[in-house]
């Protein structure tokens, strides 16, 4: 017969041999826990150096405005960009041109591209108006009155030039232009400087301008340009220019879009 004191003591080597095992038990579980948890981002995750951005003349404002506060966002990035015609950048990075991202005022000449920009997306909108030099000397008011004054227009292979072929045919207006320019930036300059009497330019162009005025014509909301944005896959800096890409169509890009007057995607 074993006495009292035996008994504790079995009891007592069991319950150091319970505790023992949940303590060790615990420590398991902590360690299993510890290398689940996400690891830091490396330091070598935070993007450094230009980006080259390929867009459309109609966002030269409103991708300065992008640029800065994305590079107030991002230190140690600039952004370098190129402003032009669509179809002239999209030859461009066709021939090789060391772009990072590009962003065409139509879904055309994006597919121009399409080998190099495989996944576009539509970051802005836009339609036509007609601009006038300040005071209008022409006395336009219709699409009709551009066939009597002196009208400039954007080429046919532009994406305002060929917005514009459609909105004239629309409405059933023939017009020889006195010039076809190569960016709708063109275009618009010529209005103001009193060489056109009227010209067909993007609704944003005109935001924020005392030197033209601008006519909205009748059949301008069947007109629309959508703007497609993409990283290309020989970007010399793809980090910086897919988070610029992103910065675009985040809501700090979209609200400084619309400042400028472009319609949602």
């Amino acid at each position: 017969m074993v006495g009292s004191g035996g008994t504790r003591r079995r009891k007592d080597a069991m319950s150091r041999s319970a505790r023992l095992l949940t303590l060790l038990s615990c420590a398991a579980l902590l360690a299993g826990c510890a290398s689940a948890a996400p690891e830091p981002p490396a330091s070598g995750d935070q993007i450094a150096g230009t980006v080259e951005v390929y867009a459309a003349a109609s966002l030269q404002r409103s991708f300065d405005e992008i640029a800065a506060a994305f590079e107030d966002q991002n230190p140690e990035v600039s952004v370098s960009a190129v402003y032009d015609g669509s179809s002239t950048l999209a030859t461009q990075i066709g021939e090789g041109a060391p772009a990072d991202v590009f962003a065409s005022a139509d879904e055309k000449n994006m597919a121009k591209v399409a080998s190099q920009a495989p996944d576009p997306r539509l970051f802005a909108g836009n339609t036509l108006v007609i601009a006038v030099p300040a005071g209008n000397p022409g006395a336009v008011e219709t699409l009709a009155d551009l066939t009597r004054v002196t009208t400039v227009l954007c080429a046919a292979e532009v994406p305002c030039g060929a917005a514009s072929a459609t909105l004239l045919s629309n409405a059933g207006v023939t017009v020889t232009p006195a010039s076809a320019e190569q960016n709708v930036t063109a275009v618009l300059t010529k209005v103001a400087a009193g060489e056109a009497d009227a010209g067909l330019v993007y609704a944003t162009d005109v935001v924020g301008r005392a030197d033209v005025e601008a006519i909205v014509p009748e059949g301008a909301d069947a007109v629309v340009n959508s703007y497609p944005i993409a990283t290309l896959t020989d970007a010399p800096n793809p980090e910086a220019a897919s988070a610029f890409v992103a910065f675009v169509l985040s809501d700090d890009g979209q609200r400084i879009l619309r400042d400028a007057g472009f319609r949602a995607p």
